[in-house]
């Protein structure tokens, strides 16, 4: 049967038919019975997915599409007879994969420390007697004791309740606590059943006693948890990126090596041996041996940068992803908003006051006209206070770590109790002199709760509370400026108005009333009905769940980088688009689709309206999961953020799912790709400029490659298109100098370049926005390449000029060779200092940005140099890369070189940027 039906059976039907169903009673089960109950149906736990092994994990780190092509890359390095680079190549590839198991290993670590939801401990009525077990042991058919601050263990029937308060957050979004009871109310939207309990959820208020009917995975926590895993992750972005920028890279080397094997058998007739070993060593050369470590330090970096901003990243691709998102689906309560209901305003028939500050702490005040004011000095605000504060059963313990306040309650109740602070209310003071004789707790059918004081030696006084119809129609009088007299229609017009007034703007209104019965009544004998009758209106409390203040910006800024942020939200329309309107999310012309709504659309009209401003309210967790879905056929790359259970299926469909790690399930947690160790949606933002960045140094890094590839290239061409009149300006050693020795630190550096100050300002990438486009390919090789291949060659010629070129031939081997070859390396790695700088940026200056700022970048630039220096003195070295000493003014030279290159490319750069801005 399908689990909503027995659901609403269980809710339905009377608890003798429970107790029969699930062959129970009242006194419960036995210890053998649930022992017996135990084997079948297992331990009351929520099964993870079965992890990827260990191995499985490591050996996925050595064969992604660039490993491959390294692997084979090294291979081809040896069967050419270069045995040294082929080992090198593969050691690139052996340090990498090992640095990217440990930085997935680590995030995995710290992710198992986040807690576990569920409660260890449950007390149970076994054979009659109350008894304390495992939560794990609990099975359908045992009897378990709820009260304010439990965790609830299982899905489960109440069989009684009082004043029972339970916060479904975790399961519905919703901010708002449900009220339970015994009898049956099928309420209004998802799990609102009266009468039942679910695992996972906590109990904010009152106590109560229910039956087990559903536990472990059978629960709808198992069951939601249970649909996450059947989910498989599709290919992230980067390695499609990556896997197809292997294949562009693949086919330039070997049609490179392909021409350059033709030529060298047709103009310069090398055998075809020769000719094969010389286009193996222009393959090797055009494949980035440093784009795979750049990528993982790039990512790795992030990662760093990131936990810094208290964003933990499970996965190292799950940072560049975060970079692509044009949508973030978000739940409200506790991601955009602070889960901290606060009252705003109190409204009496004479004054509306405004309360300021957030949160369940004392930090704001009372005002009237901007005027603090204090509890005693008025009346209206006196009684106001008095009803909000005496007529609450709930707490509220500071923090001393400085962090959210401990509730023990309700959330409703404890934003009394803070209001009742900022106006100088000492509760305990109070109940001294107005002690409570006892308590008609709330329930859902009156929605109204009272209770009785002491007043003075004659009278006793009545205490209530409860929604504005429920408590507005139980008063036939009114307090104005501290008198009492009867209420008329137009009172009663004006409260109305005031409530629909602030029901508009998302703001939800408590009636507050009262009344002094006489010493005679016998109050432990008083009915409900009597006691809340004839009573004295006073006015409201309005409140809300505040937008967390950092929100403001964080919206401002997605909408500057052009994402869109949707929310998804079990709470009602009226209050999901105050608050999307309130933060900025949408403007108030925004549809907003209930889950109800939602049921009726097809996917074609779903898709459709997610093109436009679009708010979910009510809605289910296999809703929200089909919204992210249909984001993603329409385009989007989607991001989806949460904290409950609820939110699980969402977080697994979507490209990067972001669990809140302070209030978060386990289950949300499994699912995610990204943790906010904070809570703070703002960390979102921070995260997204660091997975742009990821991308952006990705790009340069390979612009910055490829620029070296060009001058690389070039002495290889005049060599054989000159049937070799110019003898091989640049050896294939010295190439590979280049591409592994020199250019890899700086290029590392280029990996941990910090975000460009505009990369907030521009769009997402588009997906067919590729990393090797016509941008990067005009840059690396029209540009930065073109402007090293002059410089490189005419290095070449101007030494063997200085030695009687044109009047003598080329030198072809001795010191004027081994100089002009040794000047032509010397030239591109010094260009190559300019170029990494350039590189830094796409359009702001580098000095702008810092141009020491990168120290990663100077030391590698360091390194290089000294790396060559040494190729050039040391004798053993000399004659395995063709090099010798240079001079004085050789080096001066190339010194000099970086400092028109940079200076040349601001100018560039300045103008990109001004022609852009006109």
């Amino acid at each position: 049967m399908d689990e909503n039906k027995i659901r609403k059976l269980y809710a339905q039907n009377e608890v003798q038919q429970v107790f029969t169903n699930l062959q129970s009673s009242s006194s419960g089960l036995s210890d053998e019975e649930a022992a017996e109950r135990l084997k079948k149906y297992g331990a009351n736990t929520i099964k993870k997915a079965a992890a990827e092994s260990e191995w499985k994990t490591f050996f996925k780190n050595f064969s992604s599409m660039m490993a491959i092509l390294l692997w084979i890359s090294g291979l081809i390095a040896i069967v050419s007879g270069t045995l040294e680079l082929g080992i090198a190549i593969w050691l690139v590839n052996i340090i990498n994969g090992l640095f990217s198991f440990w930085q997935e290993r680590a995030a995995k670590r710290a992710t198992d420390v986040l807690n576990n939801m569920l409660p260890s401990y449950v007390e149970v009525i076994r054979s009659g007697k109350k008894k304390q077990i495992n939560s794990k042991d609990l099975v359908p058919g045992d009897i378990f004791v709820l009260q304010a601050g439990n965790s609830i263990p299982a899905d489960a029937r109440i069989i009684s309740a009082s004043s029972m308060q339970v916060d479904q957050s975790a399961l519905n979004g919703e901010s708002v606590p449900e009220s339970k009871t015994a009898k049956y109310d099928p309420g209004e939207g998802s799990y609102a059943e009266s009468n039942l309990v679910y695992s996972g959820t906590t109990v904010g208020a009152g106590t109560a006693r229910a039956i087990a009917f559903a536990t472990g995975m059978n629960t709808e926590f198992g069951r939601i948890a249970s649909l996450t895993q059947k989910q498989t992750k599709t290919t992230s972005p980067l390695t499609a990126e990556l896997n197809r920028l292997t294949k562009q890279i693949s086919i330039i080397a070997i049609t490179i090596g392909l021409i350059f094997f033709i030529a060298a058998i047709f103009f310069v007739k090398y055998p075809l041996a020769k000719a094969f070993i010389f286009a193996l060593g222009m393959i090797v050369a055009f494949i980035p041996e440093g784009l795979l470590p750049t990528v993982t330090l790039s990512l790795a970096q992030g990662v760093k940068r990131m936990a810094k901003k208290h964003a933990l990243v499970k996965e190292l691709n799950s940072v560049e992803t975060l970079g692509e998102t044009t949508v973030i689906c978000s739940d409200k309560t506790g991601t955009l908003t602070q889960n901290q209901m606060t009252i705003h305003y109190l409204w009496t028939p004479a004054n509306e006051y405004h309360v300021t500050g957030n949160g369940y702490v004392n930090n704001g005040q009372i005002e009237l006209n901007t005027k603090q004011l204090w509890y005693e000095e008025n009346p209206d605000l006196r009684k106001l206070v008095q009803i909000a504060a005496l007529d609450n059963d709930t707490s509220v313990q500071p923090n001393k770590k400085g962090g959210k306040p401990k509730i023990l309650g309700t959330p409703t109740e404890a934003s009394l109790i803070v209001m009742a602070q900022k106006a100088d209310f000492d509760k305990q003071k109070v109940l001294v002199k107005y002690p409570r004789l006892r308590e008609l707790p709330f329930d859902s059918d009156r929605k109204r709760m009272s209770t009785i004081h002491r007043w003075d030696d004659t009278h006793y006084i009545v205490l209530t509370k409860g929604s504005y119809s429920d408590t507005i129609k139980q008063c036939d009088r009114i307090q104005v400026n501290g008198k009492i007299r009867p209420m008329t229609e137009a009172d009663r017009l004006r409260a109305k108005k005031a409530n629909a007034d602030y029901a508009s703007r998302g703001l939800r209104s408590m009636a507050l009333a009262y009344k002094i019965i006489d010493h005679d009544v016998d109050v432990n004998k008083i009915n409900i009905a009597d006691a809340e009758s004839n009573l004295v209106f006073v006015g409201l409390a309005t409140m809300s769940d505040p937008p967390r203040p950092e929100i403001y910006d964080a919206v401002k800024r997605c909408h500057q980088a052009k994402i869109r942020i949707i929310m998804v939200t079990g709470d009602s329309k009226l209050t999901a688009k105050s608050v999307a309107v309130q933060i900025g999310l949408t403007s108030d012309k925004a549809r907003v689709i209930s889950g109800n709504e939602l049921d009726k659309m097809s996917d074609e009209e779903l898709r459709h309206a997610l093109k436009d401003e679009v708010i979910f309210a009510r809605v289910a967790p296999e809703q929200k999961y089909r919204i992210v879905k249909n984001c993603q056929a329409n385009g989007e790359v989607v991001a989806s953020t949460g904290d409950g259970v609820n939110d699980a299926p969402a977080l697994k469909q979507a490209d990067i799912g972001i669990a809140m790690g302070m209030t978060g399930t386990d289950v949300a947690k499994d699912a995610a790709n990204m943790i906010l160790t904070d809570d703070n949606f703002a960390s979102i933002v921070a995260a997204i400029e660091e997975g742009r960045a990821v991308y952006s140094n990705i790009r340069k890094f390979l612009t910055y490659i490829l620029t070296s590839n060009v001058p690389e290239a070039i002495p290889s061409v005049l060599f054989l298109f000159s049937a070799g009149l110019i003898p091989l300006p640049m050896t294939a050693m010295q190439i590979l100098t280049v591409d592994l020795g020199t250019d890899m630190l700086p290029a590392l550096g280029l990996g941990a370049e910090a975000a460009d100050p505009d990369i907030m300002k521009q769009p997402p990438r588009k997906r067919s926005d590729h990393l090797l486009n016509k941008g990067v390919i005009i840059k690396a090789v029209c540009w930065y390449g073109l402007l090293s291949s002059i410089i490189s060659t005419a290095a070449y010629f101007f030494v063997n000029y200085q030695n009687g070129w044109p009047n003598v031939v080329l030198a072809a081997n001795g010191s004027i060779y081994m100089r002009a070859t040794t000047m032509v390396l010397g030239a591109i790695v010094f260009t190559q200092v300019a170029n990494v700088l350039n590189c830094r940026t796409n359009t702001v200056s580098v000095f702008k940005k810092g141009l020491f700022k990168n120290k990663n970048i100077w030391y590698g630039i360091i390194f290089e140099i000294i790396l060559f220096f040494i190729l050039t003195v040391a004798p053993g070295i000399q004659q395995v890369f063709n090099t010798t000493i240079l001079t004085m003014s050789d080096w001066l030279f190339l010194f000099l070189l970086p400092v028109p290159l940079v200076l040349l490319d601001e100018l560039r750069k300045w103008l990109m940027y001004h022609h852009k801005n006109i």
